[in-house]
């Protein structure tokens, strides 16, 4: 997101773990208060959109909370395949950037109960995708610069690998689980959206993250 100048983040599943210290970076905040071991330039506004489900935790961002809360930091307990709320949200902060955590991630539970991850990671997906387009105003004939769709995914798009080897961005996707299904649906998903209609997208394909 380097060369845009951030102003109203909408972050989803900002309490679970990469979006609470997503957060925690963007205010140069570690979760105990001391500050961050880099400098963040950032100066807009974040709101948080977390249903909190067993991933969520909001006590990960009481620091955020107690200094920017209400000024620069907002929370919205909110699902994102509700459509009304996510519109009235993209209203009322004027959204100009997303940046998409927020999913159904746990591979056992995808084998257990596939219908939770295709309705949060690809009908929750697409209803973001759906509001940013119409409320950017976003189209082949009507390109903008100064918004941004930001998706996290998963590098088990790509399969199993073995021994040896690597993925790279043009590894042909082949996923296994439901899980990995799901992600890969809505990584399809964003990058039609940018094709279709020029929506301005960037896509991360992540490996297992550990860490504070």
């Amino acid at each position: 997101m380097s060369g845009r100048k951030l102003r109203n983040i909408l972050v989803t599943g900002g309490c679970g773990f990469i979006g609470s210290n997503f957060i925690n970076y963007l205010f140069n905040k570690s979760a105990t208060g001391s500050r961050a071991f880099m400098d963040s330039e950032f100066s807009g506004k974040v709101v948080n959109a977390d249903a909190l489900t067993y991933a969520g935790n909001p006590e990960n961002l009481s620091e955020v909370e107690k200094e920017f809360g209400g000024k620069r930091y907002f929370f919205e307990k909110v699902d994102i395949c509700d459509k009304n709320q996510i519109e009235r949200i993209f209203r009322e902060y004027d959204i100009d950037t997303v940046v998409h955590f927020a999913a159904e991630s746990h591979v056992d539970r995808s084998i257990l109960g596939p219908g939770e991850f295709i309705r949060t990671n690809v009908n929750g997906t697409f209803n973001l995708l759906e509001t940013a387009r119409k409320y950017w105003n976003v189209s082949l004939d009507n390109p903008r610069d100064d918004v941004l769709f930001h998706h996290i995914s998963t590098d088990e798009v790509y399969g199993s690998l073995g021994e040896t080897g690597f993925f790279t961005e043009n590894t042909p996707y082949d996923p296994r689980s439901p899980y990995s299904a799901s992600k890969a649906s809505s990584d399809h998903l964003v990058m039609a959206y940018h094709h279709t209609f020029g929506l301005p997208i960037t896509l991360s394909n992540c490996s297992n993250n550990y860490g504070p």
